[in-house]
């Protein structure tokens, strides 16, 4: 491969030396991930995307900040960052520590103690490659619906793979949010967080990476938990030792991922329709 040019010369001012081994590392769907061996300095990983949206790492390194800054959890540092890449903090893997689920849960909860007077962020940023709206809104409700559900919804139906009923029931869900979902604080939450962005890491210790951040709905950040895996019931139990979450949390998760399978049915096509039309079904 060859290295970004802007990350050689951070490791060349960082006097780490040479780069003097590379080696590809399973990453996501979106982007190519290669760890670097240099002569003196520390294990680092290496993004790179010759065709992701412009800002794309910049925002995704604002997340990393804002995670850090809230403390609760392990964030990795950001070194350097170019419009296609993205140098940082290599955090290797190691077999979860008795106490992992609870050090997520408690560490997630302290995150979600983050809040703001709006929802949103200071700048869009991205849920996987698509665009993700953070303009500041006041009502929670009204920016799920807006800026989540029904941006996700005419994506969808702009690329034929929404019905026009189907558009109808998730403008009607949109409509009602408010009979669905009770009035919630803005809390700092990772934003994408699946079991793939969740890190054993030294010590065997949870670490978080790969953020959409933003301040939204804590709910919905435990709702995609169980979307694709399921964390261990000893880090929720963590979790509402601390941050005690409101009666009926269960009857939401389904409108909460839905934003993320509409996201998916985006990106990957008609896989995810069914999933997402039996939510259409259940609340609209």
């Amino acid at each position: 491969m060859n290295i970004p040019q802007g990350a050689l010369q951070y490791i060349s001012t960082s006097d780490w030396g040479s780069v003097v081994a590379v080696e590809s590392l399973q990453g996501g769907s979106i982007n190519s991930v290669y760890l670097l061996e240099t002569d003196f300095g520390p294990p680092s990983l290496l993004k790179t995307n010759s065709k992701c949206p412009k800002h794309m790492f910049a925002r995704e390194c604002d997340g990393l900040y804002a995670l850090a800054l809230a403390g609760g959890l392990r964030i990795p540092e950001v070194y350097k960052y170019g419009d296609d890449w993205l140098l940082m903090e290599y955090i290797p893997h190691s077999n979860p520590a008795s106490n992992y689920w609870s050090t997520l849960g408690e560490g997630l909860a302290q995150i979600h103690l983050t809040v703001e007077d709006r929802f949103g962020f200071p700048e869009d940023n991205f849920i996987g490659n698509t665009i993700q709206l953070n303009s500041w809104t006041e009502d929670g409700h009204v920016f799920f619906a807006e800026h989540r559900l029904r941006f996700q919804g005419d994506m969808a139906r702009g690329k034929g793979l929404l019905h026009e009923e189907d558009g109808k029931l998730l403008d009607r869900i949109a409509y009602r949010l408010t009979d669905f979902v009770p009035s919630q604080p803005a809390s700092l939450i990772h934003g994408d967080l699946w079991s793939g962005n969740i890190i054993s890491g030294p010590g065997g210790m949870p670490a978080l990476v790969d953020p959409a951040a933003h301040f939204g709905w804590a709910e919905a950040e435990l709702a995609m938990t169980s979307l694709f895996g399921q964390f261990d019931s000893e880090a929720y139990i963590a979790y509402e030792r601390i941050r005690p979450l409101v009666p009926g949390y269960r009857d939401r998760i389904d409108i909460y991922n839905l934003y993320h399978l509409l996201n998916h049915l985006n990106i990957f096509g008609k896989t995810y329709l069914s999933r997402v039309q039996t939510i259409l079904r259940k609340y609209g």
